[in-house]
């Protein structure tokens, strides 16, 4: 039998918090390589 763990509001807002932050850094990364893809494949 599976246990679930309850989360306070308070873990469940910083989970949020972090997922949240995750979520921009990848996208962060995600548009930086397709501007260096860009400028790699602009200059040839």
């Amino acid at each position: 039998m599976i246990e679930t763990v309850k989360l306070t509001d308070k873990q469940k807002k910083a989970r949020r918090g972090r997922n949240v932050a995750l979520g921009v850094v990848l996208f962060g990364l995600v548009v930086l390589f397709y501007v260096i893809t860009m400028v790699k494949f602009g200059s040839v």
